[in-house]
Order: C-alpha cells, then structure tokens, then sequence
C-alpha cells in the first residue's frame, strides 16, 4: 500500500513539469509585448495526463496552473480561479470521455467527435471563469470579457485537440515501416511552412495562397500514417503558424488588427486540426472494416459449405461478386469463371416449379430455402440445399443476395435409394400376393388338364379324329398354363427384395427367366440371340443376380430405337473366362455409349436418359450386387456400334460328396407340363390322405387325382383338419397349403407338434409363395417338402407314394424336371 502514494505522487510532479514547460512554450510563441497565446498548450497537457495517469492525478494541473498565473503578476486570489478553472476542464473532459467509452487510440469518428464534444465543453469551465477573474483582478475592462472569453476558449480548445492526441499516442512505438515517406513528409511540411510563415509580406494574397499547401500534407499524413502523422503534423503546423503570426509574419499577420488576424489563425489551425483527426480515425476505420471483411472472407473460404454472393444491378439482373472455394469445389470451376457471371447459369434443375418458386422469391426479395441441382463442366449435376438471404443496405432495398450451398448428393441417392428399396418390396409384396391368388386356381386347372389328358390317351393309339382334336387342345391348353406359371415365378423372383438367401446356382438356368421379361418388349427392337456356354455354379442370391441380369437386358433394349428389329440384335452369351469365373455378357448393336461418359456410367443419379427412363440408380445397383457376391461388371462400348456388358462372378468353392452328404432336405418342385413325367412305382399300398386347402376347387383337383389309388378327405380350413385329427382319425399323409386364411399352415404345423406329433413327420406343404419373411424363415426351419404349385401331377403322386414307402420326401422328386427353390 506504500508503493501507490509514492507512485502517485511521481506521477503528479511528473506530469506538473510538462504542464510548466508547455506553459513555457507557449508563452515564447505569444505575440510580443502580450501574454495571448492563440493555443494554449498547457490544456492538452493536463486532458492528456489525466486521460493516460487517472483523473486523480488533478492536483498535478492545479498546482501547475496555479504556478503559471502567479509568474505571470497575477493575484495569488485571480490566479488560483483560474487554475481552478483550468484544473475542472481538464477533469470534466476526462470523465466525459471515460463516460463515453472513447477509445485512447482515436480509431474511429465517433472517438475523435467525442474528444472535441469533451474539450469544447471543458474549455467553457477553463474559459468563462478564466475571463471573469482576469476582469475581477482588473486586467481586462468588463466590455472585453467576452472577446477575452473566446479567445480563451479557443486557446484551451486548440491546446487539447493539438497536445492531448500526441500524448495519447505517443506510446504506441515507432511512425511507421514506410521510412522514406517518414523522411520525405516532415522535410515537405517544413519547407512549405516557412514558405508560408516566413513570408516577407505578411497578410498578402499570395501568402494565403501557399496556406492551402498545408491542407494535402495533413492529408498526406494522416492518410499514410494514422492518428499519429495527423498528430503529429497539426501540432507542427500549429506550431510553426503560431510562431510566425506572433512575428508578424505570414498570412494571418494582421497590423492593423491583430485580434481579427488571432481568430483566423485559430479557425486555421482548428480547421487543420479536425481535418486531419477525422482522416485519419476514417481511415482507421476503413481498415478495421477492410480486416473485418477480409476476416469474414476468410472464415466463409473455410467453411464448408459453398457461399455464392450476388450483387442486384440497376437492370435487376444478378451478377456474382464473391464465391468461397467449397462452392468452386462443388460445380468444379474455378473462381474467376464464376465472379462477374450470372449465377443462374448455374442451375440445372428440369423442375418448372422450383425455377418459379427462386424467381418469385427474388422478385418479392424475400428469404428462400429450397432443393435445387446444380450443372458441372462435364454436364453432371451435383443437389445442393441452398438458403438464399436477401441483403439491404442501409434498411433500403435489396443490395445483394447471400446463397449457401450444403452438398447432398448422398443424402438424394440415400432417399432414393429408400423409395427404390420401398418400391421393390410394395412390388415384391404384392407380386408374392398375387402369384399367390393366381398359383391356386392355375393348380387344379393343371390337374384337371392332366386328368383330362390322362381320360382322352386311355382311347388307345388310335383314337378318333375327334378325340385326337380335344387332346391337341389340352395340351395347348397345359401350355398356355406352364407360360402362365413362369410368369408367375419371374415375377416373384424377380421384384423379391428381402431374399438374402445365397445358395448354389446355374447362371444357364438363371438367364432364361429374365430374357423372357423384356421378350415381349424387344421384339420391336431387335431379335435376341441365346449363346450357353459352360459356366461353372456360384454362390449367391437368385432374386439379387436375376435383378442384376434384367437390368441389363432393359439396358440394351433402351439402347436399340423401335422399327427395325432385323438390323439389331442382342446376344446373351455364357461361358467361363480364362482366370475360371463364370461370365454373362449382355451385348447389343445400340449406338454405343460416349467416351466421356463411360468412367461415369456406374456413377448413381448418373444417366443420359430422359426422366421418363431411368433415374441413374439401376447400374450403380447392379454394381453394388455384383460386388458384394465378391465379383465384378464390366463395360465396353465402340461408339455407334453397341456396347458389352460383362457379369464376372467367382466359382462356387468345391465340397466333396462324403457319405454324410445328401441333397439338400428342403427343396420346391413345381409342374412343367405333360411333356416332363416322372416315371415312379407304385407301392401298392392304399393310403388315408388328408387334403387341407382353402380353395374348395384346388381340395377337389388333388382329390380325384388321389382318389383311385388312396382315401382321401378335404378340408378348407385348418381348424376343421385339427378337429378330425382331435376326433382319433387317423391319417398316413397330410398335404397342407401354407398360406390360408384364419389358422395358416404353420399354425396347423405347430398344433400338430404339441397335439399329434407322429403326423408331423407325414406333414407336407403345399405353397404358392412364401410371401411374408415369417413365411420363408418358417420354411427354412423345416426338413419338410414345400410343394410350389402348380404342383405337378406326377410329383404329387410320387410325394405321395414316397410318404406312405417311409422314404424321405425329397427322394420323390429326384430326376423331375422343373424349377427348384427355397419358399
């Protein structure tokens, strides 16, 4: 606590003696014979050393101001009210400008106005009083107060605009790095003011003349070097004018009238003064805007997100000022081709609506947040989240537009690639609903075609021509049928979406169903050309690789223009390439496909097909597939003469057939018309069948089929089958539809485990697709035959006599030809 007092006591003397040597200064620059100063010194000294050291430092300036007057023969009474009145103007500036917040370093307009508003009205507490004691003492008339009051006013006023900011800056180290403009300024200033102050001829035009000099040298000073050069070359000028005018010389030297020559001066000097202050704090803040900006620019250059900037021409077009590198990165141009341009050049977007909804918020200059597609070089489009703020000036009207970027491209193929996931299983839902409702009655109209051919082959070799007629016609008809089951099958392959399931398949037996979905549609195109080769077996997803292989074969049937299908072709070719993968090519003679296009081809969102066709997903898709099955798609194309698709997928790993292996357990057989039989022998043992379906047509079919060699009963519903089963009758084989409405076959599955488990292993199912995942999960569980229909009339019979022999249900099947499959 004694260091304060002793510091404080420093600082008081400290800044007392530079307030008597500017007292001192400025007295040697008063007119001779007269103690006018037109700038006293001493009143910038106490502002200043009360705004740097703390206003409690005041009796430093009472002291020393009390000491100036009394040198000057003045009443100690007169001389102490004026130092009082000096001493309360320089405190009530200080604690004007502390109250205001002003910055010491003068950075800005506000600071400098401020700091002239303090010493204005801090000269009228040094000034008024001042004059007033200088009449009581009698040495000014009464009749002078006033003039003395003004003279004294601006005196203290110049004093603290000239002194206080040197004193405030002075501490802030060197002028400048600029060293030779540092040289070349002073020497400039000195030699035009004594040209000026030094004139022989004081008052003249031309003296007045050269006085405008000054004025681009403060320019110059405060513009090059801040508040410090507009500081430091007032108070030189100021100087060099007061010391020349109180010689009588220059062009405020006025004989004849030196009061009127002391208010020019004073108002030349204030001019200046001000003018250089406001400079200087202008260009300080000019340059703390620039940083600001270049600071803000630097952050939006950083960020991520693309920035685009747009000022409104008076025309009302756009034109872009500004964009950050993020934004260059997302449309892949660089930045001096996108300043100066229109940024709706930019946009990519076919959607009439979004256009409008961005032209409307720009006439109505309003905020906008919206989805839109912007255009690369290379004719791609990349999907930006753009918010576009309108800037006013001023609070007038719109100046510019601000639009951000967020990139999300990723986000659109995840949403797409959501509804395309959402669409396939709507598809695949409703396509295993429907096979369904179309596979029961297709099944006893297979059977009942079989029956009838079986009646009309029993007339012998030589049957009448009319007989031969009717079977000629089944046997169209069990065509017609077998068509309409492999439609059927496709299409439930085919739009599947939740089949995981990977097992051993035959790419020969997997190209003929997705060849026989676009057949239809590539007859007016081109002809198809079948070329199997030998393939070996792979592991992986029929509905996954049969998606794969309609996606190509749509491909190439878009590639080929309608009208001349005898001039085009595309060739389905198999085979196994040199490393032993097997291989699918998908070819056509379409017009190929461009060289810069072709890197991108597996691109998503990526396509050159209009809106109508293709959404840019499908190979990208089909690559995903391909890849996870641990293989590979290839493309080549030749311009104008078609392009080769290639499936390469690695060969199912090898496994010995030890005497513990057998053919899988579980496996789906379906008819494949009369044309494909199963020889099989007849046990000749007469069994009780139990027929449980919920189509009362499909029941009756199976049951004449059945009846002549075994007792059947029918049942359409599962409860009514429990309850026959509960009743103790007693039944060798049970065939079960799996999907039925009420209690379904796993439920009828899960009776007969707790109530009659020796039936379960008499239990086969019968199913027209395995629609559900609860469905195909239960199937997987089971060691049961899963009979697909439309059942095959042979296979049925040899289920059958299978059952009843003890053997296992899945030699029954063995040598029939048809389509095999889980579910």
């Amino acid at each position: 606590m004694a260091a304060f007092p002793v510091r404080g006591l420093v600082e008081v003397l400290a800044l007392a003696g530079v307030y008597l040597l500017a007292a001192r200064g400025a007295l040697s620059l008063a007119a001779e014979d007269s103690h006018i100063c037109p700038v006293w010194l001493p009143s910038g000294v106490a502002l200043g050393g009360l705004l740097v050291l703390g206003v409690s430092r005041w009796p430093a300036v009472l002291l020393a101001s009390w000491a100036v007057t009394l040198s000057m023969d003045v009443s100690p009474g007169v001389g102490l009210g004026v130092a009082v009145g000096s001493t309360l103007e320089a405190v009530l500036g200080a604690l004007l400008l502390r109250r205001v917040e002003s910055s010491q370093e003068l950075h800005s307009v506000r600071d400098v106005a401020w700091l002239g508003a303090a010493a204005a009205l801090g000269a009228l507490l040094g000034a008024g009083p001042g004059a007033l004691n200088l009449v009581r003492g009698g040495l000014v008339p009464g009749e002078q107060w006033a003039p003395a009051a003004w003279l004294w006013w601006m005196a203290d006023l110049l004093g603290m605009l000239l002194v206080a900011p040197v004193l405030l800056l002075v501490r802030r180290g060197r002028l400048g790095a600029r060293s030779w403009e540092a040289a070349v300024l002073p020497a400039v200033t000195l030699a035009v003011s004594v040209g000026v102050f030094a004139f022989p001829q004081p008052g003249s035009s031309m003296a007045h003349a050269l006085a405008f000099l000054l004025f681009p040298l403060s320019a110059w000073a405060a513009l090059r070097f801040g508040l410090r050069g507009a500081a430091l070359s007032s108070l030189f000028v100021a100087l060099a004018a007061i010391a020349g005018t109180a010689r009588g010389l220059g062009p405020f030297a006025t004989p004849d009238s030196p009061p009127r020559g002391l208010v020019v001066l004073q108002l030349f000097i204030g001019i200046t003064t001000l003018t250089g202050l406001l400079l200087a704090a202008a260009r300080a803040e000019r340059r703390q805007a620039v940083a600001l900006l270049e600071l803000l620019a630097t952050t939006v250059r950083a960020v991520h997100e693309g920035v685009l900037i747009c000022e409104v021409r008076e025309s009302g077009a756009l034109r872009t000022v500004f964009v950050n590198e993020a934004l260059c990165g997302l449309v892949g141009r660089r930045r001096e081709e996108l300043v100066g341009a229109a940024p709706g050049a930019l946009l990519a977007s076919d959607d009439d609506g979004e256009r409008q909804r961005l032209a409307e918020a720009l006439r109505e200059e309003r905020s906008l947040r919206a989805e839109v597609a912007l255009t690369r070089p290379d004719g791609t489009r990349v999907w930006s989240e753009m918010q576009l703020s309108p800037v006013r000036a001023d609070g007038r009207g719109v100046t510019h537009f601000v639009a951000t970027h967020r990139d999300v491209t990723a986000t659109k193929e995840l949403q797409a690639r959501l509804v395309a996931a959402e669409r396939v299983a709507a598809v695949g839902t409703l396509a295993a609903g429907v096979g369904h409702e179309i596979n029961n009655p297709l099944a006893y109209l297979a059977l009942n075609l079989d029956a009838a051919e079986r009646s009309l082959t029993a007339e012998g070799e030589a049957p009448p021509p009319a007989m031969r007629d009717a079977l000629d016609s089944v046997r169209h008809a069990q065509e017609g049928a077998e068509r309409i089951r492999l439609i059927v099958k496709d299409l439930q392959v085919f739009s599947r979406e939740d089949a995981p399931e990977r097992g051993l398949l035959d790419l020969n037996a997997l190209v003929p169903p997705a060849v026989r979905v676009v057949l239809h549609a590539l007859r007016s195109r081109a002809r198809l050309v079948e070329d199997f080769g030998p393939v070996p077996r792979v592991l992986g997803s029929e509905a996954r690789l049969g998606q794969v292989l309609l996606n190509l074969l749509v491909n190439a049937l878009q590639a080929i223009p309608e009208g001349e299908p005898g001039r085009h072709e595309v060739r389905v070719r198999t085979g196994t390439d040199a490393s032993g993968q097997a291989r699918v090519e998908v070819e056509d003679t379409g017009g190929g496909i461009p060289p810069d296009v072709l890197p991108r081809i597996f691109d998503p969102f990526f396509t050159t097909k209009g809106r109508e066709e293709g959404t840019g997903l499908g190979l990208a898709i089909c690559q995903q597939i391909v890849r996870a099955h641990g293989g590979e798609l290839r493309v080549h194309s030749v311009p104008g003469q078609g392009a080769t698709f290639t499936l390469l997928l690695p060969p199912a790993p090898v496994r010995s057939a030890g005497p513990g292996s057998s053919a899988p357990s579980l496996r789906a057989v379906s008819w494949s018309g009369a044309a494909c039989r199963t020889e099989f022998a007849s046990s000749g043992r007469r069994g009780r069948v139990l027929i449980v379906d919920d189509e009362p047509r499909l029941a009756q079919s199976m049951r004449l089929l059945l009846e002549p060699a075994h007792d059947v009963v029918t049942a359409t519903r599962g409860e009514d089958a429990l309850a026959r089963v509960a009743a103790g009758e007693a039944f060798d084989v049970v065939l079960c539809d799996l999907q039925m409405p009420g209690m379904d076959g796993i439920a009828v599955y899960r009776r007969l485990v707790e109530d009659a488990p020796a039936l379960v292993a008499r239990l086969v199912f019968i199913s027209g697709g395995a629609s559900s995942p609860e469905a195909r999960a239960f199937v997987e569980t089971l060691a049961h035959r899963v009979l697909e229909k439309p059942v095959r009339p042979d296979v049925l019979l040899a289920t059958v006599e299978a059952m009843l022999a003890g053997g296992l249900p899945g030699e029954a099947a063995r040598g029939a030809v048809g389509g095999t499959r889980r579910g």
